[in-house]
């Protein structure tokens, strides 16, 4: 009875080809894109790291108050945070050290922008405070010395370009949030809830740019809160008397005596209340008064103040008197960015940070909503101000509680501004602000000679495996150059593209990574090959040889790889700096090399098995029986076969038809 021979239940080879020509092509069309409309720009060459192409190292020093003492821990706290900062997936090849136990050194590859090393100083103290009551500013009038103006900040206008994300010290600007327009969503803190950040129509203050004459200013505010059933503060006092305020919102926070911490710094007097603080603080140059603090270290102290007690703020047009914080940074489990979206569920350009809460701060957040919506909707003490070290970011209004414990931070922001921030909420707030003490260029630790002996290690690896292959399998080894072109391709653009995307950067110890997956890749092919001419030694079609030696193969290839991939990946976790790049490399070949087996080694010796030239066994193929010691099969019935020696049965049949001649 005539039977037919069984067809794969594969995908077609020529299929698997096909795919894998279009994910390459993808993932160049990837580095298009990036090297055109990235931001930056993208190239078409790897990153360097810092031993290879040298960079910029910065010293930090911590500023703190009169008093403080900086102690190990923090110092090694505030190592972390910063590492965490500028290296959060360990890929960018910066480096964190401490120098004199006290100072910060802070070495990055390349040509850092002025946003990344401003944020490396910022603490990122993030609180959010009740507003008791706002003043309108007059702006700063344009100076020559742009370190005596304030920090502007971010209006509505989406024409700003300012940055969040810079330290209390330097030009940077806080975005002013609006609210998201979406009712729901995961990340809807502001919507519906905490609408735009509309100026108080009740403030009485007009803006006016004559500065206080000193620290020492009237104990009467420039403008006055909106009267409000819920605050409990009295309308009359006699002298002296100073009633203890009720809650977070009371306006009698402002009668209250200032912390030491603004007396020590010469900001106030003993005795003065934040009242008087408030009218005094200037938020920018034109408040500014001769012989006073400058207004950059009003801001230093501001954002040092205790989170128990009022603290006041500044955007660039409103200055702020806030009770004590009721939600800080510690409470924020979460942070990313994002593109917005509207009520329709259609994204918008409007860049936002998204905060998620803990289960404190989600009950904490929930409480002061409730409480903010009972004052005069739009009124001071109806906003909700979010600070971040010193300067007042956001001030929306609250039109409903917020109990899904989903914060988002809203206005002027840009990719970078945005990233920086998440990134400097989600690590941590530093112990204490840095300011830069040294800032150089480093020179290239390795050198274009070293890279260039490197490379040329690889080159001779990769000959040596070529020739080995060629002597070994002959034509079947130009199916192992192929398969390691592919690799190559593949892997260069990957860390190309990485370089774009995540800021990955090679390093003398990702190319040595680069370098021993070689070998991997090549033993991949080895168990793969020594697998099919085993089947072919059995006496198998090299058809049907391919497809068994591959079912028994796969199996192999895999565990082999994903113990190799293991072990990258818990040496990435456990260690730092080259010996992550290393790690990070050796991985990514790792994934590399069980896609181009499974979709071109694999397809193509399928392929090759059709034709004459391989299936047919020639001597120079690499599958020649006679050369790999084949035996024959003979039918012996009822499904049964006997295998004997090939050569043996061939010198019995010719002994055979001898003695019948």
């Amino acid at each position: 009875m005539a039977t037919r021979a069984r067809r794969s239940t594969g995908v077609s080879p020529r299929r698997v080809l096909a795919i894998l020509l279009l994910l390459i092509l993808a993932l160049y069309g990837g580095i298009a894109a990036a090297s055109q409309w990235a931001h930056p720009k993208g190239k078409w060459v790897p990153l360097l790291g810092l031993d290879l192409e040298g960079g910029r190292q910065i010293t930090l020093q911590p500023i703190v108050g009169k008093g403080q003492k900086v102690n190990a821990g923090q110092v090694e706290q505030a190592v972390d945070i910063i590492r965490n900062r500028v290296n959060g997936n360990g890929v960018s090849e910066a480096q964190v050290s401490t120098l004199n136990k006290s100072l910060i050194v802070v070495s990055l590859p390349g040509n850092p922008s002025q946003a990344t090393l401003d944020s490396l100083a910022q603490s990122s103290q993030l609180a959010f405070r009740a507003v008791i009551q706002t003043q309108q500013v007059a702006p700063a009038a344009p100076s020559a010395n742009p370190s005596s103006s304030s920090s502007p900040k971010a209006s509505s206008s989406k024409s700003a370009k300012s940055s969040p994300a810079k330290s209390s010290a330097s030009k940077a600007s806080s975005p002013s949030s609006t609210a998201s327009s979406t009712a729901s969503g995961a990340n809807d803190v502001l919507p519906q809830a905490f609408l735009a950040d509309t100026k108080s129509p009740s403030s009485t203050a007009s803006p006016s740019s004559k500065a206080p004459s000193s620290a020492k200013a009237s104990s009467t505010p420039s403008s006055t809160a909106t009267p409000s059933p819920a605050s409990t503060a009295p309308q009359r006092q006699l002298p002296g008397a100073r009633p203890e305020p009720t809650s977070p919102s009371d306006t009698a926070w402002g009668n209250m005596p200032v912390d030491k911490i603004w007396v020590d710094n010469g900001m106030a007097t003993a005795g003065e209340t934040y009242a008087q603080l408030f009218s005094a603080f200037p938020c920018n140059a034109a408040q500014h008064a001769k012989g006073t603090p400058s207004v950059e270290r009003w801001r230093e102290i501001a954002a040092q103040a205790p989170q128990d007690q009022a603290d006041i703020g500044c955007d660039d047009t409103t200055k702020y008197l806030m009770g004590p914080a009721e939600i800080t940074g510690k409470e924020v489990s979460g942070a990313s960015w994002g593109n917005t979206t509207n009520q329709q569920g259609v994204m918008t350009n409007e860049i936002a940070v998204n905060l998620s809460l803990d289960g404190k701060g989600k009950s904490a957040f929930a409480d002061v909503t409730e409480r903010l919506v009972g004052f005069p909707y739009q009124s001071d003490q109806n906003r909700f101000a979010i600070t971040m070290d010193g300067g007042v970011i956001s001030a929306p209004g609250t039109q409903s509680a917020i109990t899904d414990g989903q914060a988002q931070i809203t206005g002027n922001f840009t990719e970078d501004t945005a990233k920086t921030l998440a990134n400097q909420l989600k690590f941590g707030a530093l112990p204490f602000s840095f300011k830069e003490l040294t800032s150089s260029q480093v020179s290239p630790q390795v050198g274009t000679d070293q890279l260039q002996k490197g490379i040329l290690a690889g080159v001779i690896g990769l000959l040596l495996v070529v020739v080995y292959s060629l002597l070994q399998y002959r034509m079947l080894g130009f199916v192992t150059v192929a398969s390691l072109c592919v690799a190559g391709i593949l892997s260069y653009g990957l860390v190309v593209l990485l370089g774009t995307t995540a800021g990955f950067r090679l390093t003398m110890a990702g190319v040595t990574g680069l370098i021993v997956s070689i070998g991997i890749t090549a033993d991949s092919f080895i168990v793969y090959f020594e697998r099919v001419r085993d089947e072919v030694r059995s006496g198998r079609p090299l058809r049907a040889a391919v497809e068994t030696g591959w079912a028994r193969a796969r199996r192999t290839i895999i565990i082999s790889d994903m113990v190799n991939f293991l072990a990258s990946a818990v040496l990435y976790v456990l260690s730092e700096d080259n010996v992550k790049a290393f790690a990070f490399t050796l991985g990514l070949s790792t994934v590399v090399d069980i896609g181009v087996v499974m979709m071109f080694t694999h397809p193509v010796l399928t392929l090759l098995a059709r034709t004459k030239f391989f299936g047919g066994g020639h001597k120079w193929s690499g599958f020649d029986p006679d050369r790999l010691g084949a035996r024959g099969i003979t039918y012996a019935g009822r499904g049964r076969v006997t295998i004997a020696d090939r050569k043996a049965a061939a010198g019995a049949a010719a002994a055979t038809r001898g003695g019948e001649a």
